[in-house]
């Protein structure tokens, strides 16, 4: 049986490592080794690179997945979209998403990984159908987790719905690497006996299962698994790739990686990696194992995200009580899967709580639209003191979000005029506004001052 490999050092691993800060420039030398060295995929776009290069790397995400689909002629390249939120924190109108799923391929996207956060798959249609019709591959994803809500045949039906959706990979996406080798063998053997699709299994070192996990979920006939580049593996990012390939074929398994440049490729990330922790942008809490994560169940990137937001704040110390804090909130939305945008609306929520001395005194403005049923239906059944709090008299949307929004692109056209010099201004100025409109600035400051001084030369 051959298994095939997703690398993910370009995006979720050092999202959950580095707070995603990697510019392109870091790894733009080794991409063509990448390309080289028999992966499924390149996981390289989507999650949060696209607001992070707006934020804080002053780079054109558009420009950056370019660069690395001309580097990489002969690996699919891959990337995380959140359905219906894209790569944002709320529902986005049909025309922006399709428009969205659109460019991604044009621009040198091969697979979409697609899911929604409380896997309500209504938030994901539109984009499975888009990305169809692109010509791309559409990887309808199950978000696992574990609560008194989420069962075995309720991952199975969720499979079966995607399947009947037209997807052509189905991918369980542990993000708080919580899935135990038993629940990872029980749930793909499951799968794998209801749908005729291949099955990829997704998920981190956190708690230390992530080995064990990814072994079982191959056994029980998983086609595809992510991992990353051991220098940029473990603690909250994937199990090692070198050593994932190493027992696999041990057991028999064909495995295609080119282990010399596995090798190349190690060396170039760990010869990063202790920059990173030089400068103190690896923080070695994120890589150690936490067990605890067992109960609180926060996915990689949020907690490298949570521990760097409380040490800019001086509340490091607090960090435990969040923790503590995260999964009482949980439960009190209904026990929704903590991947973004869930993820970050828990553990800031659990954060104002603790800080604030007081549960709910302050509920931000993501957990009023969640309670609201602007994210889609709850797993679970939401405190009913909350919804009084946030709702009052008002009744929860019920329908698809979405189908209450107006189209999005023609206002954001009008608005930007000549400052979008393509549709792929647009979709970043609708996805982050802020965000875009300052790096436009920037931009037309570059280019003010290239052609100033080409004047001053002529």
């Amino acid at each position: 049986m051959k298994v095939q490999f997703t690398e993910t050092v370009l995006r979720d691993a050092q999202q959950s490592l580095i707070a995603t800060r990697m510019p392109f420039d870091t790894y733009e030398p080794i991409l063509d080794k990448l390309d080289k060295a028999g992966y499924y995929s390149l996981e390289c776009w989507g999650g949060a690179t696209f607001d992070t290069c707006l934020r804080y790397l002053d780079e054109d995400p558009w420009e950056r997945l370019r660069k690395i689909r001309k580097a990489c002629p002969n690996t699919k390249l891959q990337m995380l979209l959140r359905g219906q939120n894209l790569l944002g924190y709320k529902h986005y109108p049909d025309d922006v998403v399709r428009l969205f799923v659109r460019k991604s391929v044009e621009n040198g996207i091969d697979v979409i990984r697609i899911f929604d956060a409380l896997n309500d798959l209504r938030n994901i249609q539109v984009a499975v159908d888009e990305t169809l019709k692109a010509g791309a591959i559409a990887s309808g994803t199950i978000c696992y987790t574990t609560s008194p809500v989420h069962t075995l045949d309720e991952f199975v039906k969720i499979a079966k719905e995607l399947e009947k959706m037209g997807v052509q990979t189905i991918c369980i996406k542990d993000m708080a690497g919580i899935m135990s080798p038993k629940e990872a063998y029980e749930l793909v053997k499951a799968i794998k006996a209801n749908v005729k699709l291949p099955v990829v299994l997704h998920t981190h070192s956190t708690t230390g299962l992530g080995f064990m996990t990814l072994l079982k979920a191959v056994e029980a006939g998983a086609d595809i698994i992510d991992t990353a580049i051991s220098s940029f593996s473990g603690g909250t990012s994937q199990p090692a790739t070198e050593t994932m390939a190493y027992v696999l074929r041990q057991y028999g398994y064909d495995v295609s990686l080119d282990d010399k440049l596995l090798m190349d490729i190690n060396k170039f990330f760990k010869d990063y990696r202790g920059q990173c922790l030089d400068s103190g942008l690896l923080n070695p809490v994120v890589m150690a194992t936490a067990t605890d994560a067992l109960n609180y169940q926060i996915p990689g990137g949020m907690l490298s995200n949570l521990v760097a937001q409380l040490t800019a704040m001086k509340k490091l110390d607090k960090l435990d009580d969040v923790l503590a804090e995260t999964p009482k909130v949980r439960a009190d939305l209904g026990y929704p899967p903590l991947v973004t945008p869930m993820s970050q609306m828990v553990g800031v929520q659990a954060t104002n709580n603790v800080l604030a001395g007081e549960r709910y005194k302050n509920i931000s403005k993501e957990v009023q639209a969640y309670i609201k049923g602007e994210y889609g239906k709850a797993p679970g059944t939401v405190n009913p003191e909350l919804i009084k709090k946030v709702l009052g008299d008002e009744k929860p949307i019920t329908c698809r979000f979405a189908d209450t929004l107006e189209p999005g692109l023609p206002a954001a056209r009008e608005y930007l005029g000549d400052r979008a010099t393509c549709d792929e201004d647009v979709l970043s100025y609708i996805a982050f506004p802020q965000q875009a409109e300052a790096f436009f600035d920037k931009r037309d400051e570059k280019r003010n001052r290239t052609f100033t001084y080409a004047i001053k030369k002529v």
